[in-house]
């Protein structure tokens, strides 16, 4: 679609607003809006400024100007403004030099695609992810120098069984069950469902949708897969669409990994191949129908995986799921079928065109633009180096033998110890300046800054429990 196309698109679809979204550092869309006869194609060229500074992670205010340039292959109209609004996706550039901000993480997933396609490996890696989360109906928190708490409720929960709800229907998902029992039992069928429909409506193709394993409103919606920069912008919309169609229920979502204590957290489980000349490079006669280079791939996910934490697994939450011994798969292994492996080849079909790899660690904090880049260039380092991954391990990890199973490396196990891989481990990342210097260091200086160190200085509430009788 072209600016010209873009102009027509919103006079066909009486848009009187149109709306500028951009990502921030860390993962949350930011936007403004400027009546639709502001809009003229010289915007596509010349861009719109704002304030560089106010953005998490960006621009010192001594240098905040910056340009936002809407990408017009993203126009799409608004599912939810009241005023028909026009939605336009966009880069973020430099007013000064014109070129692309090295901190936009739209940026890096192009130049990600850039790089791929330069090394002659591929030209165009497909990923597909599946983002669980949780429907709630309330939630409470707050922190203070002589407080902290947080209240989730659910009317799924388990915990709601003896509530008075006049009357209470008992039929709600026990720990553990909530994949997937139908109606009553599953209370979100129509929710989920309208989710859905609102995602074809903005280009979302929705392959299923279903409750989850834990209790109190865990859901997944999945996703067909897609190029890595579209699956950035998809990834964007799925959570904008859920959130807001939530709101619309008189509901709330969360997409943090670990919100309630003794289930199932929330992952986002990534399928990922790389094709050329339209033909899938993932399919062979090696192990599990993949061919060798789909096994190089695999070799370096799996040894970059505790650098990759840093943007897969991206907060301190992140890791109360990858926990040894739970449902989480932290042991770096691969395997066909055994989803207890950090890396599962599917077998659902013997198709060419099927075959990929699925990426069990992500969880769906991550910023889905820096996640998919950064296992992008992990598993082409792979690719190019010719990484061996080792024998792939088709037992269940969780009934390994402590002595069987000291000799499988595991993911990190804490945000800091993911942010000390990353500082350690990022040349790979730096290959066709796609993730620079600049933006690792910032990266990690503000994970430790406002994240690590402020849940570090903060007594939880369990501690009470443990020690105040001390």
């Amino acid at each position: 679609m072209t600016p010209k196309d873009v102009l027509k698109l919103t006079k066909e679809k009486g848009a009187k607003m149109v709306d500028f979204k951009f990502l921030d550092f860390i993962g949350i869309w930011q936007h403004f809006s400027v009546p639709i006869n502001e809009l003229s194609e010289d915007i596509f060229e010349e861009g719109l400024g704002f304030d560089g500074s106010s953005i998490r992670g960006w621009q010192p205010i001594h240098a905040s100007d910056m340009l936002v340039m809407p990408d017009p292959a993203t126009a799409i109209m608004d599912p939810f403004s009241e005023t028909p609004t026009m939605s336009l996706i966009c880069d973020i550039v430099d007013p000064i030099t014109k070129e692309s901000y090295s901190r936009d993480p739209r940026n890096i997933a192009k130049k990600a695609e850039a790089y791929l396609k330069s090394t002659g490996i591929g030209d165009v890696a497909y990923f597909g992810p599946e983002p669980e989360f949780f429907i709630l109906d309330d939630v409470r928190f707050s922190t203070g120098a002589n407080h902290s708490f947080f209240y989730l409720d659910s009317n799924e929960g388990i915990w709601n069984t003896g509530r008075e709800e006049g009357p209470n229907l008992g039929y709600k998902p026990r720990h553990k069950e909530g994949y997937f029992p139908v109606p009553p039992t599953d209370s979100q069928e129509d929710i989920r469902s309208e989710m859905c429909l609102v995602m074809e409506q903005v280009g979302i193709q929705v392959e299923r949708q279903h409750h989850e394993v834990a209790t109190a409103g865990q859901a997944e919606i999945d996703m067909r897969f897609d190029s890595l920069v579209k699956m950035g912008d998809k990834l964007m919309w799925f959570k904008y669409v859920v959130k807001n169609v939530a709101k619309r229920w008189g509901k709330t979502v969360t997409f943090m990994p670990k919100p309630i204590f003794g289930d199932n957290g929330s992952g986002m489980h990534v399928h990922q191949s790389i094709w050329k000349g339209g033909k899938p490079l993932f399919a062979g006669n090696e192990y599990g129908g993949m061919s060798q280079m789909a096994m190089w791939y695999i070799g370096g996910i799996l040894k970059h995986a505790r650098a990759l934490n840093a943007f897969c697994n991206p907060g301190t939450n992140s890791y109360r799921r990858l926990v040894p011994g739970f449902e989480a798969p932290i042991n770096l292994a691969y395997s066909s079928r055994n989803r207890s492996a950090s890396i599962r080849i599917p077998m659902y079909s013997p198709s060419p065109k099927s075959k990929r790899i699925e990426v069990r660690f992500p969880d769906p904090s991550a910023n889905g633009y820096l996640a998919f880049a950064a296992m992008l260039m992990a598993g082409l380092d792979g690719i190019q180096n010719k990484i061996d991954p080792g024998q792939p391990l088709d037992k269940d990890i969780y009934g390994l033998s402590p002595e069987e199973l000291s000799k499988v490396p595991s993911a990190a196990g804490s945000l800091e110890e993911a942010l000390e891989a990353l500082k350690a481990d990022h040349e790979f990342l730096l290959k066709g300046d796609v993730f620079t210097q600049d933006v690792i260091d910032t990266w990690i200086e503000y994970k430790k800054k406002h994240e690590i160190d402020p849940v570090k200085l903060r007594p939880v509430p369990h501690e009470f429990f443990l020690y105040y009788d001390c």
